[in-house]
């Protein structure tokens, strides 16, 4: 069992339940370099306090983020690998709120709301690497 009590390692990789106030991104760096993690897929469920999610615009080749408090994350899911030495995670996810209206994209930041958000990782026995592809200027995962 990993130092760090909001992770417990399973048969097929790492549960992580994270609280209020955790930074999801910040979490899943901290494990996969303590644990020196090859590489893994990522599915989430719970509660955010503040998700940022953005959409890929392929002209300017950055996202457009727009930031949403208080949302039930029905479902994100992704892969955790490695660029430049770093642990680098590429997520989506969709969260509602209150009034049931629902938002979704590419994570860019998630701080964990009231409640909890539950993490499963999947680990892979492949160190993956991500590199950004000229054509469109965006990260790839390589498998290679």
């Amino acid at each position: 069992m990993a130092a760090n009590p909001k992770y417990l390692r399973t048969h097929t990789g790492w549960l992580m339940v994270l609280t209020e106030g955790d930074d999801l991104f910040a979490e899943l760096e901290r494990l996969a370099t303590s644990e020196q993690l090859t590489s893994a897929s990522v599915s989430a469920f719970g509660f955010a306090g503040s998700v940022t999610f953005g959409f890929y615009d392929f002209g300017k080749k950055d996202y457009d983020p727009a930031t949403f408090t208080d949302r039930e994350m029905a479902g994100i899911t992704g892969t955790l690998a490695w660029k430049d030495g770093k642990p680098s995670l590429h997520a989506h996810g969709v969260g509602g709120g209150k009034d049931f209206s629902v938002v979704g994209g590419h994570l860019l930041a998630l701080t964990v709301g009231k409640g909890s958000l539950e993490v499963t990782l999947t680990v892979h026995p492949q160190r993956l690497e991500r590199k950004e592809d000229p054509r469109i200027g965006a990260n790839v995962l390589q498998l290679f």
